[in-house]
């Protein structure tokens, strides 16, 4: 069985790569049948130049939507060539730009015969195909623009990772693991208060006998996330001591926990939940917000490094 039929769409760029070197060899000897002295990569730099005359380095990776880097070492093996020249900007004596010499000129009317043949050629080939490849590679194009195959991927990877994670209630044994967590993010942006101690010393005192909650992630036998919900009032929790490990960062594990932490409170049969946070933690805002968290103005908060509050209408 050929490779590609075993791969399938796995393989799409191995696969793309593939026609690439097919329609590159074709074009290596397309150039040479009407001697024409261009590498097929250097095309789109050389008929740029050839259509506007003048162009600076960005206009054309941008007309052509290839990197700046990569039309550079075009146009410097072109220079070596002896087919492009820098002229400086009439208007803009600061700025340089770029145009075909006398011999790069002389290969305009070659290169018009041989890609009006290249046209004619490449037309009929799309008449005999059953789909219409040149529409396809507009859609993709346009559908990875949107949203790349890594990025496609990655969502995949977090959708697997997710399978691997186990939330769990929290039990004794796990102390160590809610303080060090704990410990570990507060330490990285601020300093550890005398009320995160008390809570993180002693969660069964503090937090469990108080009529809260403390809800773990485990991840291949390890406890990499925790969150608590503390009781306030009869039907108000506050959403505290949530810490995801940096190892696992970008799994999901802080999607799952709050997600765990409001199924909870519905299950409590809270109306509300409340938070307090720092501006600076952008991803930690940015995850409220994606559950429904909004601004409020509360009491005073006992930390110094809280400056926002947020809240959750549950009912």
């Amino acid at each position: 069985m050929d490779f590609y039929e075993r791969t399938g769409k796995m393989a799409l760029g191995s696969r793309l790569r593939k026609l690439s070197e097919m329609l590159t060899e074709d074009a290596n000897k397309i150039y040479a049948l009407y001697e024409v002295n261009l590498e097929p990569r250097w095309f789109p730099v050389f008929y740029m130049l050839a259509e506007q005359k003048e162009m600076g380095v960005m206009e054309i990776s941008q007309a052509i939507k290839q990197s700046h880097a990569s039309v550079s070492q075009v146009i410097k093996e072109m220079k070596k060539q002896g087919l492009v020249k820098e002229i400086k900007d009439l208007a803009d004596g600061r700025r340089t730009l770029l145009s075909l010499t006398p011999e790069g000129e002389a290969l305009v009317p070659k290169l018009k015969k041989q890609t009006d043949a290249v046209g004619e050629a490449a037309e009929e080939l799309l008449n005999e195909m059953q789909y219409d490849l040149w529409k396809g590679i507009e859609e993709i194009e346009y559908l990875l623009e949107r949203q790349s195959l890594y990025k496609r991927v990655a969502v995949k990877k977090k959708q697997t990772d997710c399978m691997e994670i186990e939330i769990v209630d929290y039990a004794p044994d796990f102390q160590k693991d809610f303080k060090k967590l704990n410990v570990e993010w507060i330490e990285k942006y601020f300093r550890l208060e005398e009320k995160d101690l008390l809570s993180l010393n002693n969660p069964q005192a503090y937090i469990l006998d108080k009529g809260g909650h403390i809800i773990m992630a485990k991840y291949k036998g390890e406890i990499v996330g925790v969150v608590a919900l503390l009781k306030m009032e009869e039907n108000t929790y506050e959403l505290a001591k949530m810490a995801v490990s940096p190892k696992v960062q970008g799994k999901g594990i802080g999607e799952l926990l709050m997600k765990a932490s409001i199924d909870k409170a519905n299950l409590l049969q809270a109306d509300k939940l409340f938070l307090e946070t720092n501006t600076m933690l952008k991803p930690a805002i940015n995850l409220y917000h994606k559950f429904g968290f909004y601004k409020i103005t509360g009491k005073p908060s006992p930390y110094e490094r809280a400056n926002l509050q947020m809240e959750l209408r549950l009912n």
